[in-house]
């Protein structure tokens, strides 16, 4: 499955690549003008995946692609992204997100569970624009490290531009997973549920969330961009059933917070 998995999301980059490359070679196709955009958030949310409670903690926000037409609606909900084709509607390319890992010993729902590695996950996005207000957005990415399964996250955002410098925007939001992915953040074997006290689970693929999202961006200068945003997710399937959640966590997941990303420009 692994194998096959790799050679899918190859053969995508190599065809997204190419795309991109002009005749003379890939190199060619990367001159030209670039835009680099870093930036954090400060998020207001559960401790670690199925969690209650809230505590607070800061999370990268990085893009990466070949300058042009400025892409129409931005997410924080984006993760790392490197643009290889844009044709104004249609954007697609490579995608990545980083896990920052989670130490078991650091919360006392977990104590005796398995921790999951620092590591992340690298695959692909699309993105279309069906109107000129509202964006569809799919990621398809395979852990590295921290997990071995495959995540596929869809969102749909409508956004309205309230003055020229402020944007509001929101819609309904997807994930969906495979078994390894769940294993690693959901799984209790039966070592670790007589270190835990928690009920043994061993979960499959499937739906992970369904929820709904929205934003408030403010366009502070010509490179700086801040923005209010608030996310609820309801967990479900292998989530919902694990006993990390039905035991000691929540199916319902909130997370408010506030952003700020800067967009640096530069040439090949």
């Amino acid at each position: 499955m692994t194998k096959t998995v790799a050679g899918v999301f190859a053969a995508a980059a190599f065809s997204l690549l190419a795309s991109s490359a002009s005749a003379q070679g890939l190199f060619d196709g990367l001159r030209g003008d670039w835009y680099l955009t870093l930036g954090a958030a400060g998020v207001a949310g559960p401790a670690f995946e199925g969690a209650k409670g809230t505590t607070f903690k800061l999370s990268p926000m990085i893009s990466l692609g070949k300058a042009g037409p400025e892409a129409r609606f931005v997410s924080r909900n984006d993760n790392i992204s490197f643009s290889l084709y844009d044709s104004g509607p249609v954007r697609a390319g490579l995608a990545g997100k980083l896990i920052w890992g989670r130490d078991s010993s650091d919360h006392a729902a977990l104590n005796g569970v398995h921790d999951v590695k620092f590591g992340g996950e690298a695959g692909v996005f699309a993105e279309v624009y069906p109107t000129d207000w509202l964006r569809v957005r799919g990621e398809v990415r395979h852990g590295i490290r921290s997990h071995d399964g495959i995540v596929a996250d869809v969102s749909a955002d409508a956004f309205h531009d309230v003055t020229d410098k402020v944007r509001i925007s929101g819609g309904p939001r997807l994930s969906a997973a495979t078994e390894g992915y769940f294993d690693s953040f959901y799984g209790v074997n039966a070592v670790e549920s007589a270190a835990s006290g928690l009920t043994q689970y061993n979960p499959g693929g499937g739906l992970k969330s369904i929820g709904v999202g929205g934003a408030v961006t403010w366009k502070t200068t010509e490179n700086l961009t801040t923005s209010l945003f608030g996310e609820y997710a309801r967990l479900q399937g292998p989530a919902a059933q694990s006993s990390i959640v039905r035991e000691r966590g929540s199916r319902d997941q909130v997370t408010l917070g506030v952003s700020a990303t800067y967009k640096f420009n530069f040439t090949f």
